[in-house]
């Protein structure tokens, strides 16, 4: 670790240690990452244990780009990729999107509609798991901008070189510290199985399992490979999953999955789109 990062970063962190506890450690977790690196975002979220995602600390509330974070926290979560990496994989990590990310991700609907909405050209970040059950994380996220400020490799290994000092910190001021919105909003549960039955009532299994994947930000060869059958195949699971749910790009594909899950009330399970389609 280069000794000037190292002796920032060591004065940075007993700064920051004071406000373990307390409502603005977020805000100051986030001052810190911001003497560490240049990044011109950063979000600071926290996944309580089946319960809707809560924005700990965000650079762009207030302005424009807020829309697309109210999007993201009523569902669009489900399909970011360190969520995923967070769901798959229950221990505390850092990483960078390309690591993260699905191969054909810039091609996704999520990409357009959250990542070039919020004018993001880069991303990398921790997620830290809290507890045994890995049900309860955080996911510390550190965005660029501009392109020709992306994350360069050694900024990358600093940041990673870090992780096990930035997990026993958060651990420790999440013990002693509790968001009154952690004791409502127990549905993160419920959206996630809406996404696994998605256009069941309508789909083959086959075809639901395609169409999950490609909202992931999967290619289809890359779904070829998961499921060991051709491409071709997988081709004609998606075109029969859009003819089925009358839709024509995958831009209506993630609309349709978006507002279905944004119109959930009291769901007990099943397809989301049966209540979606349901007349009043």
């Amino acid at each position: 670790m280069n000794q000037s990062f190292l002796a920032n970063f060591s004065q940075q962190v007993a700064d920051l240690f004071p406000y373990a506890g307390t409502k603005d450690f977020s805000e100051k977790l986030a001052d810190m990452f911001k003497c560490l690196v240049d990044t011109d975002n950063i979000m600071i979220i926290l996944f309580p244990s089946k319960k809707l995602p809560i924005i700990e600390y965000n650079d762009h509330i207030g302005d424009p780009r807020k829309s697309v974070v109210d999007k993201y926290v009523k569902g669009a979560f489900l399909l970011d990729p360190f969520y995923l990496a967070a769901r798959e994989k229950k221990d505390s990590r850092f990483l960078h999107l390309k690591e993260a990310a699905p191969d054909a991700f810039e091609d996704s609907e999520y990409f357009n509609s959250y990542y070039k909405d919020s004018c993001l050209s880069d991303e990398c970040g921790y997620i830290i798991h809290f507890g045994d059950d890995g049900e309860k994380f955080l996911i510390i996220g550190l965005g660029q901008v501009e392109t020709e400020a992306d994350f360069n490799r050694e900024q990358l290994t600093q940041l990673a070189e870090i992780t096990p000092l930035i997990e026993a910190i958060t651990n420790y001021h999440w013990q002693l510290y509790t968001n009154e919105s952690e004791h409502h909003l127990d549905v993160r549960e419920q959206l996630e199985t809406a996404l696994d039955c998605f256009g069941t009532s309508i789909l083959t299994d086959r075809e639901n399992q395609t169409v999950k994947m490609i909202l992931q930000g999967y290619s289809s060869k890359a779904i070829a490979e998961r499921f060991n059958i051709s491409v071709e195949t997988i081709k004609l699971h998606r075109k029969n999953a859009y003819a089925k749910l009358d839709l024509g790009t995958q831009g209506e594909l993630f609309n349709l999955f978006i507002n279905s899950l944004m119109n959930i009330e009291n769901y007990v399970g099943g397809d989301p789109l049966i209540e979606y389609h349901s007349p009043g």
